[in-house]
């Protein structure tokens, strides 16, 4: 019988994608992601980069939709020039802290989004059954838009940035301004930032698992 290797090969290591799960973050994390995760809408004076943004995008990215959708349209406003066009559709009341924060994220659904399923779904021909249905279309591109900017809420929180998501605004003027391709519709506001806490008063009540679920 021949003699064992002495430097034997060691076995392959697991493939991430087919190994068990991780099981939960620690407790920071979860409390950075949501037990200490506030609507933020004042920023200390600190600039959000282009390669934050970036990354931002890369982990928003990977979240899941229906079909591989991918709905959702950003457009990250930083500069004077682009704070500028955004302020007329803004109501009075978000219009100072947006125009003050760092980054007002555009977050808006494509109703064309279909044109790329050939790309992003390859294993199903989805696209016919959107081109014959504009309800069904756009039911599909609000309901995974929206989803999406929730993902980008939770993925700033990962990144160290604090999130500030608003409704008030005049989405024909953001359309037409920021999207004038006449098919992309405006979702959400999320302003993005380095949070300034020292003013944030307590979280508002939230309803009880008994409250809100149940398990049949």
């Amino acid at each position: 019988m021949p003699a064992p290797l002495s430097n034997p090969v060691p076995p392959p290591l697991p493939n991430p994608l087919h190994s068990p799960s991780q099981g939960p973050l620690p407790r920071e994390a979860l409390d950075q992601l949501f037990r200490n995760g506030r609507s933020l809408h004042t920023y200390i004076d600190r600039p959000v980069t282009e390669e934050t943004l970036r990354q931002l995008y890369e982990l928003v990215r990977l979240g899941p939709t229906g079909f591989n959708s991918q709905p959702a349209r950003y457009v990250f406003v930083r500069s004077p020039e682009g704070k500028a066009l955004l302020s007329p559709a803004l109501s009075s009341g978000n219009r100072v802290k947006t125009l003050a924060a760092p980054v007002t994220a555009i977050v808006a659904y494509d109703l064309r989004f279909f044109d790329r399923l050939p790309e992003l779904f390859p294993s199903y021909d989805a696209r016919p059954m959107f081109e014959s249905s504009p309800e069904l279309t756009e039911q599909t591109a609000v309901r995974n838009g929206a989803l999406q900017a929730a993902y980008l809420i939770v993925a700033a929180r990962a990144l160290g940035l604090d999130a500030g998501p608003m409704s008030g605004f005049k989405g024909e003027l953001i359309d037409q301004v920021f999207f004038p391709d006449g098919h992309t519709r405006t979702l959400f506001l999320i302003n993005l930032g380095y949070g300034e806490r020292s003013q944030l008063g307590p979280r508002l009540p939230r309803l009880s698992f008994e409250q809100a679920a149940r398990v049949v």
